[in-house]
């Protein structure tokens, strides 16, 4: 019986000597650590550890990040009475909030969104200082630069949620609070404040772009895998000087889907479906309650959604009914 190499099943970990990696300019700081290797890891990637290089920006990057997970931490854990047990039971619903709405844009006391207001200053400081960190050791490296504008597009959705919005709103209460559970709260009473976020175009393309880039990875993904016994994760190569394995992928595809993307531009349709997935959302997220104040009315009168049917008996705004009756006494 012939046994074929199937590496969704067998993946072979080479293995041998460690690599401090490629020499770094004089004015760079060193890296640290002696590198080793742990075999568990090497089945889902590299089995290498070390050595790392932090540098200026990344340790500046890691302390200001860490004092903002510590405050996140310590206001919830003042929230439960200082109990670890309580901290530890009702740490998804536990929350970090926004200053309340009457404050604007002004800086409150640090327990009405005083914390808040500065986790979020150094969180965001943080995040840029790792992304200035991302694009130095690009260009250091002589490479793309495009990990560096992936990860802005997730900022970008960031910022909108905890600055550029609230800023425009005149109010720090419209922002996200720090939390697992609360933040999904925010988001769902977000939606119906303002008619439905599914009436959002951009939040629709956001979704396309959401689903169709994990798609695409899973297809390119299992594409891979599928002519890894004729060498085709070695893409670069593929690419440059191409080999049976690409050749049968393009086949396949042809055959399959009626076109075929090759060994890098597949990579590109799946930069670019990820990275459009936060940038229509912060867009359709900027949009709303600044320029629209109710999606479904803006869908119906756009011809985007249908007029929801007459129902009896009618339904009386509890806003209209109490101004009625003040009117009547």
């Amino acid at each position: 019986m012939t046994v074929y190499y199937q590496n969704l099943f067998t993946q072979v970990q080479v293995t041998g000597p460690v690599h401090a990696g490629v020499e770094l300019p004089p004015e760079d700081s060193p890296r640290t650590g002696t590198p080793w290797l742990w075999h568990l890891l090497g089945r889902l990637g590299n089995a290498q550890i070390g050595p790392i290089y932090l540098g200026g920006l990344g340790v500046a990057s890691l302390i200001l990040g860490t004092l903002a997970f510590n405050i996140i931490g310590f206001n919830m854990l003042a929230s439960v009475n200082w109990d670890p047990i309580q901290f530890i039971r009702q740490l998804f619903w536990l929350s970090l909030e926004p200053p309340p709405p009457g404050y604007g844009l002004s800086f409150p006391p640090m327990n009405q969104g005083g914390w808040w207001l500065l986790t979020g200053g150094l969180l965001t400081a943080s995040i840029l200082l790792w992304w200035a960190r991302m694009y130095r050791r690009a260009r250091q490296l002589g490479q793309g630069t495009h990990i560096a504008w992936a990860f802005a597009a997730a900022i970008w959705l960031f910022l909108v949620l905890g600055f550029f919005r609230p800023v425009l709103m005149g109010s720090w209460g419209e922002a996200v609070p720090f939390g697992i559970f609360p933040h999904l709260d925010w988001t769902a009473a977000f939606s119906l404040r303002y008619g439905n976020l599914f009436y959002n175009p951009f939040h629709a393309l956001s979704i396309v772009f959401l689903y169709g880039s994990t798609l695409l990875f899973a297809m390119h993904g299992a594409t891979i895998l599928a002519v890894g016994r004729y060498g085709g994760e070695r893409e670069i190569e593929q690419i440059t000087d191409r080999g049976t394995a690409s050749e049968r992928a393009a086949l396949f595809w042809r055959w399959t889907m009626g076109f075929n993307a090759t060994m890098e531009s597949i990579h590109r349709w799946a930069w670019w479906f990820a990275v459009l997935c936060p940038l229509a959302g912060g867009i359709g997220i900027l949009l709303t309650g600044t320029v629209v104040d109710n999606w479904y009315l803006w869908a119906v009168k756009h011809n985007f959604a249908p007029m929801y049917p007459t129902v009896w008996p009618g339904v009386v705004d509890p806003a209209a009914a109490a101004t009625l009756l003040q009117g009547a006494k």
